[in-house]
């Protein structure tokens, strides 16, 4: 049975994991001061709109391989349990929670003042911040395909002595692949529903508007040019439906072969589509690469010959030499992390000794609103994603058409809502309540369901038609078989649907319609009140850190200790 109740360890673990965060935060802030961010005001015109269109996809191309290696790396080292587990997952957790305006101080210190204002640094500003809107529900999906390994696959691999590369190349990777490839979607969807806060730069008066498809559509509904509007998205919508055709569904095609079957599937072999039609130049292009690389690979393989041989190490002197480079490391990562935590914390002091603005006041009542709102909209999610993936999953050809139809209106920006929501919602209702809900569940309603989409898709066909061949009615399956499988999924799921809900409070609760301001009382529009009008550096780290005391209060007491029963009583083992 699951208890909540609360342990000494739990509430310390809190408190330092709080502490650690506030510090880097403060010393982010304490830096921000001395960035000197150009602000010039690059023309908006449909004339140059491919050109737009081609700087937000390097962007967020550029951002998604970070967010790829990361994930694999970080999500690897977090499944290997122990400390890792107990420190990274938070830590993540955490991070997938802060909204994108919390990474600014981050984004304008260590890329675009080290860069002195130039567009070099400003770009790699953006990246970092569509990286973030990326990474973290990518990380989490490569630790959850880690961490539900059938036993006997891990056993059997070390029966034969796999260790290392063999072992990540023959079971690791293959088993995250599924989960990669769906959250690989999602996080473009992420990645295009944030553009626009990631390709303007604000931090109070000062601002950078970088080139891109985020730009012009923020610039063309603050104009209120419903035409350029219109023809920003059906770029966007090109893009979307070309990666779609092009990458994802031949991935996700492929990504069928490394599903847990008990026996030998008999089905036929999906088609890769796109990957079909490349596949008859693949033996050409491969002669042309070997004509073109072999010879001078050979050239520098017996130049390497020719070099003196040194002398190898013992097996004893390497383990020594070994275990020397691990503790360097090892001390160098904690001398630097506690001189940022420490320096973190005086920088923390000292921004809170100043005045503090009068809104502080307000943080209490706009944490509470602010969650209510969370809690129906997450409810209101998982009413639709959750009979919608079980459909799926019993239909392939509603399976197939569902995926990318979710792309498309997911990537759509918030921006291209506002029209609706100003028109129909807050007039029909008057007030931003409902509108501010709407907004939230368009932030987070995709991570539910392509995280269902991928634990759907994991269920063996084996098991499938067994619980039929048992005559079981269709709810029986679900109950019995679907949606104790898919648990983990939903966990997940639901842990980056409330961030992404944490995230989208900055574009739900406070936004910029042809010159008028639309807000309601919540953290997000407190924060981005501070962050876009005032610049106000104390309310604006007051209003993250009592927003991330709220999700490490969730994740501690709720998402954590469901995340670990279900990858426990419901994980796939023969």
């Amino acid at each position: 049975m699951f208890r909540f109740k609360i342990s000494t360890r739990t509430l310390v673990n809190g408190a330092l994991s709080f502490l650690a965060l506030a510090a880097i935060i403060a010393l982010f802030f304490a830096y921000r001061g001395h960035a000197r961010i150009a602000a010039p005001r690059l023309p908006i015109s449909i004339e140059h709109l491919p050109y737009y269109a081609f700087c937000s996809f390097d962007r967020m191309l550029a951002a998604y391989f970070l967010a790829l290696v990361f994930s694999i790396v970080y999500g690897m080292a977090a499944a290997r349990g122990g400390i890792y587990e107990r420190v990274m997952i938070p830590a993540i957790d955490i991070a997938q929670s802060v909204p994108v305006v919390g990474f600014f101080p981050a984004a304008v210190y260590f890329f675009v003042a080290l860069a002195n204002g130039s567009r070099f640094g400003v770009e790699m500003a953006a990246v970092f911040l569509i990286f973030t809107s990326q990474a973290w529900n990518m990380a989490l999906g490569v630790f959850e395909a880690v961490k539900t390994i059938p036993a006997d696959s891990a056993e059997a691999l070390d029966a034969f002595g796999a260790r290392g590369w063999l072992k990540f190349k023959r079971l690791l990777l293959p088993a995250c692949m599924p989960k990669l490839v769906y959250n690989s979607i999602l996080s473009w969807v992420a990645g295009w529903y944030f553009l626009i806060a990631c390709e303007i730069i604000t931090v109070g008066p000062a601002n950078y508007h970088l080139p891109g498809l985020g730009s012009f559509l923020m610039d063309a509904a603050n104009r209120g040019d419903k035409a350029d509007l219109i023809a920003g998205l059906l770029a966007l919508l090109a893009i979307i439906v070309a990666m779609d055709t092009i990458v994802w569904q031949p991935l996700s095609s492929w990504a069928e072969k490394f599903k847990y079957e008990f026996a030998a599937s008999s089905g036929p072999a999906a088609s890769l589509g796109m990957f079909d039609a490349l596949a008859g130049i693949g033996p050409a292009v491969t002669r042309m690469l070997r004509l073109i690389l072999v010879p001078p690979l050979r050239a520098i393989s017996s130049a390497i010959e020719r070099i003196p041989r040194v002398r190898i190490l013992s097996a004893e002197a390497s383990n020594r030499a070994a275990r020397i480079a691990r503790n360097t490391v090892i001390a160098i990562v904690v001398f630097f992390s506690g001189w940022a935590i420490a320096a973190g914390l005086l920088a923390l002091a000292r921004t809170l000794a100043q005045p503090w603005p009068a809104d502080v006041r307000l943080i209490p009542s706009a944490i509470v609103a602010s969650t209510i709102r969370m809690i129906l909209a997450y409810l209101i999610s998982l009413a639709w994603t959750l009979p919608v993936a079980l459909a799926a999953g019993e239909s392939p050809r509603f399976n197939r058409i569902l995926s990318p139809v979710a792309e498309i209106i997911g990537s759509m920006p918030a921006t291209a809502l506002f029209p609706l929501i100003v028109l129909f919602v807050i007039r029909v209702t008057g007030g931003m309540n409902l509108a501010s809900i709407l907004l939230i569940l368009t932030g987070m309603q995709w991570y539910l369901l392509f995280n269902l989409l991928a634990g759907i898709n994991q269920v063996p066909e084996d098991l499938k038609e067994a619980a039929r061949a048992f005559g079981l009615s269709r709810f029986a399956r679900w109950r019995k078989l679907t949606i104790p499988a898919v648990m983990p999924s939903l966990i997940t799921g639901s842990i980056t649907a409330w961030g992404g809900g944490w995230n989208a409070l900055i574009l739900s609760e406070y936004f910029v319609y042809q010159g008028h301001t639309y807000e309601v009382l919540g953290l997000g529009a407190l924060l981005d009140a501070a962050t876009y009008k005032t610049g106000n550096g104390v309310m604006i780290l007051l209003s993250l850190l009592s927003m991330i005391a709220v999700v490490i209060m969730l994740n501690r007491l709720i998402w954590r200790r469901l995340y670990d029963i279900a990858t426990e009583r419901y994980r796939l083992d023969y």
